[in-house]
């Protein structure tokens, strides 16, 4: 019995659903939106909270390892009253504390809460614009609501979840789930999954340098690709992360993510369009990751018509942002050696009013990699998607520590939908996700692609993957689909047709046997039943 509370107690969906429902009974909860600002705001302050108890609790660890009494009145002075941290926890004054939060009476928690916001904003520069100052005080939840609602949110720790989790950008994944029956992608409601980013970035293995994602959503690629860069004893100091994003609370969302990371970033002085006003127009990267809207329309302004982005290969359709965001994030990569991995629908691979953007992308060598992905990886779309890899240097050299090879004119196409075994127990649709296996496996098959001693022309697994020259492409009308390259096996072939037909008709006439004996059964069962009631 014990073991099923525990498991329960740190059961998040369990708690978010508690969450749900109180602010779906509570009267001025507001809209979806602001249902989901209010709990991402109440997680925010959890966090911070939590990890300044942590950084007080090493500090006092320190103290009595140096000899010091960490509860004599002048050492609490020099070392508590402004304590500093290295590792992006924030000094907290009392009023904006979780342990005052958690104290504070119902009927005064709205006022404490808005107290706790306004004070960080007032204190650091760093969090202010991370959200909306008076957002407690202006719903005004009444007393037991919002009681409530904090005592769910005070069970939420990296304690119990791991703090290598993304739990603010799962929390954010939750409510946009459950709530936003409406939101798509293109209003910026979108959420990439851990093992997707797992992927992305195994594959390009940003560990050094800029790292850039022009529609960064809840900042959930950088916080997850911090973690793999920490996993291999990378230094995430030594990336510089820049990024934009069109949705004013998803961006306060991408600040708060960070922040609560402690990871430096830039992403722009406001919310705002990567297209129509690109924040860091002139900057170029090292690596690219993104995830933007599929399909994405309403993207385009007159303005955009002699964009310098489009520069030798023609303006991206109207109706599709799909090339749009291709050739925005290729006038972003660095032009001697910057490496892109994104997300984009499947009709991307093949369109026919981008053949000319595309044809162009090829000859001009700039597209490395096409891997087709599983279907039902993401929560809002159960669509396979494709992730592109563009590289500004095919001709080889050290990377990483690996030496690769000139593999200019050739494309290594993947197909992995097959790969959908591993399903998601506990959701409201079906939804698989790629193992660490699979993820090794896929970045294991495009990084012995790029190093020396590989030769391109026949380097090849049927129904998985396979390396082609641009000639071969040209011959197939520039289309990127990888199932126009990679052999499949018409496994039909393979069966012997008399032996299966014999096999068939003998499982045919047991089955018939079957029934027959079940109809006697039961024709003796009824004649028993009527001469029973005869003798009555």
């Amino acid at each position: 019995m014990a073991k099923k509370t525990v498991e329960k107690g740190i059961n998040l969906d369990n708690i978010l659903f508690k969450c749900r429902d109180i602010l779906r009974a509570a009267r001025n909860s507001g809209s979806f939106f602001e249902k989901r600002d209010m709990m991402l705001t109440l997680v925010f302050l959890r966090f911070i909270g939590e990890k300044y108890e942590d950084g007080i609790e090493k500090l006092r660890q320190t103290l009595v390892q140096q000899g010091l009494d960490p509860d004599d009145e002048n050492i609490r002075a020099a070392f508590f009253d402004d304590a500093t941290f290295t590792d992006g926890t924030y000094n907290l004054p009392p009023e904006a504390r979780w342990s005052t939060i958690i104290n504070t009476t119902a009927p005064k928690l709205n006022v404490a809460l808005d107290t706790a916001l306004h004070s960080i904003a007032t204190n650091s520069s760093q969090l202010k614009g991370c959200f909306i100052e008076g957002t407690f005080t202006n719903r005004n939840l009444a007393p037991n609501d919002i009681k409530k609602l904090v005592d769910e949110v005070n069970k939420i720790s990296h304690k119990a979840f791991g703090e290598e989790k993304d739990l603010i950008g799962r929390v954010y994944e939750y409510f946009l789930k459950e709530f936003a029956v409406n939101a798509t992608k293109e209003e910026g409601e979108f959420y990439t999954p851990h093992d997707v980013v797992q992927l992305i970035a195994s594959m390009i293995e940003p560990y050094e340098g800029t790292l850039y994602d022009p529609a960064c959503g809840s900042g959930g690629m950088f916080i997850q690709s911090s973690e793999l860069i920490k996993a291999r004893q990378g230094d995430i100091n030594r990336i510089n992360i820049y990024g934009q994003e069109k949705d004013a609370a998803t961006y306060r969302l991408a600040k708060m993510n960070l922040a609560l990371r402690g990871l430096s970033h830039d992403l722009g002085e406001t919310n705002d369009s990567s297209f129509t006003h690109d924040l860091h127009k002139g900057l170029h990267f090292d690596y690219i990751m993104a995830n933007p809207p599929f399909n994405l329309k309403g993207w385009y302004d007159d303005n955009l018509k002699n964009d310098p982005r489009w520069t030798n290969y023609g303006t991206p359709p109207e109706s599709n942002a799909n090339y749009a965001w291709i050739l925005h994030m290729l006038s972003h990569l660095k032009p001697s050696d910057g490496v892109a991995g994104f997300l984009l629908a499947n009709g991307a691979l093949n369109d026919s009013d981008t053949l000319e953007i595309r044809k162009k992308l090829i000859q001009k060598d700039k597209v490395e990699a096409i891997i087709v992905l599983p279907r039902e990886l993401f929560i809002t779309t159960d669509i396979s998607v494709t992730l592109w890899i563009l590289n500004q240097n095919k001709k080889g050299g050290n990377y990483h520590g690996r030496k690769l090879r000139n593999r200019e004119n050739e494309i290594l196409f993947m197909d992995l939908r097959q790969w959908r075994e591993n399903t998601v127990k506990g959701e409201n649709k079906k939804k698989i996700l790629l193992s660490p296996d699979q993820i090794e496996k896929a970045s294991n098959i495009y990084h012995t692609w790029q190093g020396e001693g590989i030769d391109g022309k026949n380097y090849q697994e049927p129904e998985l993957y396979r390396s082609v020259n641009i000639e071969e492409i040209e011959a197939k009308g520039w289309a990127l689909t990888p199932s126009k390259y990679i052999e499949f096996i018409d496994h039909d072939l393979d069966i012997d047709y008399e032996k299966e037909m014999t096999r068939i008709q003998s499982e045919m006439k047991n089955i018939l046997k079957a029934e027959k004996e079940s109809q006697k059964m039961l024709e003796d069962a009824f004649r028993g039943i009527g001469y029973a009631i005869k003798e009555d």
